[in-house]
């Protein structure tokens, strides 16, 4: 089968032609097999995933579901089902196309399940919903085609875990559909090829490579300003920053948490002399707010956004012409992804600009502009599934039909995540959702599965199925609450009826445990805004508009980026080749020397270890560059070994860059003398013994354990008629049932995904093992009398106050100019003679 007439005229009519990868998704759906087309941004990915679909609708015209559309964002969603009727309009086609997210209303979305329409789009939260119905048989069983966008986004989490899942069952249900996955470009594509030919073991999976697009043109802002020591705010350069917007057409300005998204807003709208249209995006806003602003994107009405990575990914946004990475941008194949925001057009070259937002952070650019150079990647790859995510599966498909163990279990592995479970976690799985596990077996209100007498298992009840439905979905937040405007000062707390006032709209919502910190009055940067807390009442945060001019630093918890280790090996390829250094500004390279000077350099193979003393205390500090968590982690684990060799440690602080660790005992002579052993304080077996001690006595594991209960559908948010649980109440709970099974049964599958949750990702295990490997016998001491200049950096990060704007960056200036000066060895004269 070739392109129906149709088509063709239609790409005629465009004055454009098919492209080869295109082509070629076509040509694999013919052939029967499925395909991963791995393209960069632009290339006209999204129609190559739907040729297939549209040329069989009019070959083949039929009623019912053809095609199942799966994305991670429902913006993405609703973007592509504009998108997509536009052609299959022009084309003057009879096929339906419709999104179903959390928004769909609820009328629409049961139609959908009784006469869905040819191409369905949607989620893997719906997905699951869909596939926990009765009738999931019948409205899947003639489906033919799974287009997964934005592939490399899931299979790195826990919703790509569900996804995969929900994809072998419908392998059962429709052994002749085929998947066609669309990605950008990563670093091990036979991975993903893998993952997706794993629910179709029959089925050839072919791995499609698009044509490479024009190199992007990218550049690192030029300041004249002095490069921030410390921070993230990048202030230095709102005015560098300004110019370059009125230079633009729409420009994007991505930071990597919602809190430098405000403070960059703010900024930015301080320096709008000319009013140019700016607006903010982020994922506190609420729902309105973001359309409206993706809304006038796609028309083109605004000069610049400032957002953070609810715009990574593949939405068509209109006119952007330059996209600028605010900070360093943590890793290469997410810089790649977020660059092709700019033009979205293949043939024609991507325009972007770092600004870094430290001195650090400038080498990190550096090594950003090397690998986006050499079009290298470092991605993360798919992960193992998680036991508290095949817990909800396992209920969900009891909630649909009863399922025979072994034909389930069969059906699970052919999930790529779950291709190794054994049998018998799987039976312990089972258990669990069928009674809680052996600590909680007692308790009716967690036996949520019946044995039949054939041996088969089906739900306790009608109800748990409701209840199912409502907690569905991988995705917990921290508990969150509704911030809602109050007119006036007026707002009141009556005894029994709530809170009293008038009231406006809902700017958005923000994390609970935030407003427990604040008093009446408080004042913080909110939508924009600055706005001072006036109230809390059960899910609601009340607060009014402020005329002050300092608020507090909003505390996000969201949006950080670990530092890829692809570029933390350039950063430290950079450091160890002087030669190089002219592509940094003179401020950064004159930086380096000055270490050069004072101490030493640390080398790509090893790690550097300096100890020194100042006022009282004295300090190690260490620079493995594995990313904040690895090192809040190794800080954790060393301030232990050093209490045990009575260094009489404090604390520590940690960046992406380095650790610094203070104390009373005398480092330096601790080392000399033979009574501390530097290859003893990093060995690997820290992650061990002194690892299982510090997780039994921090919090750590209790909050990842909440999550794991939530997923796993141990604790319920929400129930049928009821309000939703607050996040107080359901940390009572979770801490409750922890202590339970911790003491009675330690081995549970839920304390096994809680550990897996906090080694992956909270602790950044794996990584820090491999560092640990890396430098065994390759630790360099280098004793000092004073502070060296590349600890100044991460020695502005012990006990810095937190102000705002101006005060905070002339706060740290001055901070780190006597810092500087002290580890050149000059007193304050000097230092007044030498500026």
């Amino acid at each position: 089968m070739s392109l129906r007439p149709e088509i063709t005229d239609w790409f005629a009519q465009k004055g454009w032609a098919p492209r080869q990868h295109q082509l070629s998704v076509l040509e694999a759906t013919e052939a029967g097999a499925s395909a991963l087309l791995i393209a960069p941004t632009g290339a006209g990915k999204t129609l190559a995933g739907f040729l297939p679909t549209i040329n069989d609708l009019i070959e083949n015209p039929r009623q019912g579901l053809h095609t199942l559309y799966l994305s991670p964002l429902k913006a993405l969603a609703v973007d592509v089902q504009r998108n997509l009727m536009t052609p299959i309009e022009e084309m003057d086609l009879s096929v339906k196309v419709e999104a179903r997210t959390g928004d769909t209303p609820s009328h629409r979305r049961q139609r959908q399940r009784t006469s869905p329409p040819h191409i369905l789009l949607t989620t893997p939260e719906q997905l699951a919903l869909l596939l926990s119905h009765s009738d999931a048989d019948r409205m899947f069983k003639g489906l033919k085609r799974v287009v997964l966008d934005e592939l490399h986004a899931m299979v790195t989490n826990k919703r790509g875990e569900l996804m995969s899942l929900g994809l072998a069952r419908l392998a059962t249900l429709a052994p002749n559909l085929r998947i066609t996955a669309l990605s950008a470009t990563v670093a091990r594509p036979d991975l993903l090829r893998d993952w997706i030919a794993s629910p179709l073991p029959d089925a050839e999976a072919r791995l499609l490579m698009g044509q490479g697009g024009a190199k992007p043109h990218i550049e690192i802002l030029k300041s004249e300003a002095v490069i921030p020591w410390a921070g993230h705010s990048s202030v230095y350069a709102i005015p560098e920053l300004y110019e370059v917007i009125k230079q633009h057409k729409t420009t994007l300005l991505f930071v990597n948490t919602r809190s430098q998204a405000e403070m960059l807003f703010q900024e930015l709208w301080a320096a709008n002399d000319e009013m140019l249209p700016i607006a903010m995006h982020h994922g506190s806003l609420a729902v309105e707010q973001r359309r409206k602003v993706e809304a006038a994107m796609a028309e083109g009405r605004l000069s610049a956004v400032v957002c953070t990575s609810t715009l990574d990914l593949g939405i068509d946004w209109g006119d952007v012409d330059l996209v600028v990475q605010i900070g360093a941008p943590k890793g290469a194949s997410r810089m790649l992804q977020r660059i092709g925001r700019a033009n979205h057009r293949l043939d024609e070259p991507s325009k972007a600009l770092f600004v870094p937002s430290n001195r650090f952070e400038v080498l990190e650019c550096e090594a950003a502009l090397e690998a986006v150079e050499n079009n290298s990647q470092d991605s993360e790859d798919p992960v193992s599934g998680g036991l508290d995510v095949l817990a909800q599966h396992v209920l969900g498909s009891a909630c649909a039909m009863p399922i025979e163990p072994l034909a389930f279990y069969e059906e699970v592995r052919r999930a790529w995540p779950y291709r190794e479970l054994s049998w018998e976690t799987f039976e312990r799985v089972i258990d669990f959702v069928a009674t809680g596990g052996y600590a909680l077996r007692a308790y009716e209100r967690y036996a949520k599965l019946r044995k039949m007498d054939d041996g088969r298992f089906r739900i306790a009840h009608p109800g748990i199925a409701q209840q199912y439905r409502l907690n569905i979905g991988t995705i917990v937040e921290e508990p969150m609450v509704k911030v809602r405007l109050v007119r006036g000062r007026g707002f009141t707390k009556g005894a029994s009826t709530g809170p009293i006032g008038r009231f406006g709209r809902v700017l958005g919502e923000m994390e609970e445990y935030f407003f427990t910190t604040l008093t009446r009055g408080d004042t913080f940067l909110f939508g924009s805004e600055i706005v001072a807390f006036e109230g809390m009442f059960e899910s609601e945060a009340y607060v009014s508009r402020s005329q002050g001019k300092d608020p507090k630093i909003p505390s996000y918890m969201g949006g950080k980026f670990p530092l890829s280790t692809f570029l933390a090996d350039g950063v430290r390829k950079l450091l160890a080749h002087p030669d190089e250094w002219h592509l940094l500004p003179d401020q950064v390279s004159d930086w380096l020397r000055l270490q050069q000077e004072a101490s030493i350099l640390p080398s790509p193979d090893s790690l550097l270890v300096e100890t020194f003393p100042r006022g009282a205390q004295n300090y190690l500090v260490c620079y493995p560059f594995e990313g904040r968590l690895a090192h809040q982690t190794l800080g954790m684990l060393l301030t232990r070994r050093l209490e045990r060799a009575r260094a009489r440690p404090l604390g520590f602080v940690a960046s992406d860059y380095a650790l610094a660790v203070w104390g009373l005992g005398d480092f330096s002579g601790l080392i000399r003398t033979g009574r501390l052993s530097l290859d003893e304080l990093f060995d690997e077996d820290m992650l061990g013994d002194d690892l299982e001690a510090w997780l039994d006595e921090s919090q750590l594991m209790r909050r990842t354990f909440r999550n794991c209960a939530i997923i796993a559908g141990l604790i319920e948010r929400r129930h049928p008629g009821q309000k939703e649980k607050t996040g107080r109440q359901i940390t009572v709970s979770s801490d409750i049932i922890y202590d339970v099974l911790y003491q009675h049964e330690p081995d549970h599958i839920l304390i096994q995904a809680t550990r897996r949750d906090a080694a992956r990702g909270l602790l950044d295990i794996e990584r820090l093992g491999h560092m640990l490997a890396r430098i065994k016998r390759h630790i360099v001491h280098k004793p000092l009398d004073r502070i060296s200049p590349l600890a100044v950096p991460v020695m502005l990060d012990i006990g810095k106050v937190p102000v705002m704007g101006e005060a905070r960056e002339s706060t740290m200036a001055e901070a780190a100019e006597e810092l500087i000066a002290e580890a050149m060895g000059l007193g304050i004269e000097q230092r007044k003679r030498a500026n």
